[in-house]
């Protein structure tokens, strides 16, 4: 095996191990914005003009559809937008005049997404299985 393989084999590899960590940890936060969502039971700050729910239904589609797609590889790149601009949202909107400690976990996960953004979903993901028929 080449040095140009091993280093393809380990960037998929850590592309795995990203994909499904911040997509599993993410539904975590999107699971219980859904339920809220669903039972119209509404504690959700409005941001940029739209309503709380408008809001919320973003947050849920990142949080939860995005971060399934990012979990399984599929479309990436295109499903880490949402997470990015949402992450940006919480960080530097809604949690602006907070501590850095209430902004620290935003500022990680949008970390996360980023490389994923310019990297995509590695050789282990449903992208490159689709890819190859």
């Amino acid at each position: 095996m080449s040095i140009s393989n091993t280093n393809t084999s380990n960037l998929s590899i850590a592309l795995l191990i990203l994909r499904v960590g911040a997509g599993a940890l993410m539904l975590a936060h999107g699971i219980p914005k859904l339920q809220m969502l669903f039972s119209g039971d509404i504690q959700f700050p409005g941001v940029m003009g739209l309503s709380p729910t408008i809001s919320l239904a973003l947050a849920v589609f990142s949080e939860v559809i995005c971060s399934a797609l990012i979990l399984i590889g599929f479309k990436t790149r295109l499903a880490s937008i949402p997470l990015i601009i949402t992450m940006l949202i919480a960080v530097f909107m809604i949690h602006a005049a907070d501590p850095f400690a209430r902004q620290e976990l935003g500022l990680l996960y949008l970390l996360l997404y980023i490389p994923l953004f310019l990297l995509g979903s590695g050789k282990y993901s449903l992208d490159a299985v689709m890819q190859k028929k």
